[in-house]
């Protein structure tokens, strides 16, 4: 089958790798110049989400304040946000959460087959690092903890819970003063680099024959029973028609266009379930070897993940909430300082002198949030387009099993998810 991928981050590279495995012949739309360029250029390094990584449950948002809760919610008058942040709590309750991560750990558990898989043929290095230490301030946030904690045990997880002083003592860069509750290290959880490892797989498609489409945005998508195509304009023109549109034809449409999906597969009327959330990384240089962290440490309540990649620390987190209309617009100054501000400080906090923060370089990237926590991974109700995305800002090998279980359906094979995990993950829930 021809099949166009629209999206050249790491869902829409992971996806035509998959297909291209299927035996498919495969076309990538990306609006950038070249593929990691958009939500994936800022992705935090976690490979894959534990129940302490999800941006959902017990320990999210546990409270209104941004600097308790790491999160910042400006939405305004704005309904639909409003409605979204109402829906995402009720996953608060220790139940809902166990229940919702049940329908989520099948593909966590895919994901981790198919990115070994990738491992071993291509053997690839894009700067995997072993070792996630999560930390607790409070005793309160280690008590709220305790759902996700549990449920390590159940699926299997690896992990230690460790007093302060074992914290310390595994973990250096810690400092022992002001106290902390504790922290659960995951021992066999990673972290990597999300850009390259996307920029060498689109590299092994390329040499495989793979057509990459680069600068052509998506102007319509045109569906009928018997062929799917695609509207193509150049990418500065955005969804502008004109008399230059090119249209190519295919078999199957994947959008795998992070938070611009929506607009592509149902038009642009806003869901109040769907909503683009504003994240923020800070990369700056080692300031002293001997201070940086070997693991990787993350405050499991303010969703702040500190990683080392090479000579460089990435802190990412500081999510923002807003309407979904300022999605595409630069956030006020005033809003982006407060989200950097508790990147740095968070920084001072758990790794104190470890990075230089005032030589640091910011980033700001818009990730597609559903209010149920899981991404949207299925066909739609047209049965030559599928969707593959809003995998959250947590674990982005989630987007590689993804790819896998778009590949199966386009392949008319059913995937090896569970029933119950395949409802929870289509579009149609929308």
């Amino acid at each position: 089958m021809d099949v166009i991928v629209i999206g050249g981050g790491i869902a829409g590279i992971a996806t035509a790798y998959q297909l291209h495995a299927a035996g498919h012949r495969v076309c990538v739309v990306e609006r950038h110049a070249t593929v990691a360029q958009g939500a994936t250029y800022g992705q935090g390094g976690a490979l894959l989400p534990s129940p302490l990584d999800v941006w959902f449950g017990p320990t999210f948002m546990a409270s209104s304040r941004a600097k308790q809760s790491g999160m910042v919610a400006k939405t305004g008058f704005d309904s639909a946000a409003r409605d979204f942040l109402k829906q995402h709590a009720t996953l608060r309750d220790p139940e809902a959460f166990t229940a919702q991560y049940a329908r989520l750990q099948p593909l966590v558990d895919m994901s981790r087959g198919v990115l070994a898989g990738i491992e071993s043929r291509l053997e690839l290095d894009f700067e995997q690092r072993r070792g996630v230490l999560h930390v607790f301030r409070q005793p309160r946030e280690f008590d709220e903890a305790q759902p996700a904690i549990g449920l390590l045990k159940t699926c299997g997880v690896p992990h230690r819970v460790l007093t302060p002083e074992e914290c310390v003592e595994i973990e250096p860069s810690v400092p022992d003063y002001p106290e902390f509750a504790g922290a659960v290290l995951l021992p066999e959880e990673r972290t990597a680099n999300c850009p390259l490892f996307t920029k060498q797989l689109k590299q092994t498609l390329e040499d495989a024959g793979v057509q990459f489409r680069m600068h052509r945005a998506v102007a319509a998508l045109r569906l009928d029973g018997a062929r799917a195509a695609v509207e193509l304009a150049v990418a500065n023109e955005g969804r502008k028609r004109s008399a230059d549109v090119e249209l190519i034809a295919a078999d199957a449409i994947v959008v795998a266009a992070g938070s611009g999906t929506p607009a592509l597969v149902g038009g642009n009327k806003p869901v109040a379930s769907l909503l683009p959330l504003r994240v923020h990384t800070l990369t700056a240089p080692v300031a002293y070897e001997e201070r940086a962290p070997h693991l990787t440490v993350v405050d499991s309540t303010k969703r702040i993940t500190m990683t080392r990649v090479g000579q460089r620390l990435r802190v990412g987190g500081a999510g923002v909430f807003q309407s979904a209309a300022k999605a595409d617009k630069p956030l006020d100054a005033t809003l982006a300082r407060r989200a950097l501000d508790l990147l740095g400080q968070g920084t001072h906090d758990w790794i104190p002198g470890a990075a230089r923060v005032s030589a640091a370089r910011a980033w700001d990237g818009v990730r597609l949030m559903t209010a149920d926590g899981l991404p949207i991974v299925g066909a739609t109700r047209h049965p030559r387009l599928f969707v593959n995305a809003a995998h959250g800002p947590a674990g982005w090998g989630l987007a590689c099993g993804s790819a896998k279980v778009i590949a199966d359906l386009v392949s008319g094979v059913t995937p090896d998810l569970p029933a119950d995990t395949l409802a929870a993950l289509s579009p149609e829930r929308f």
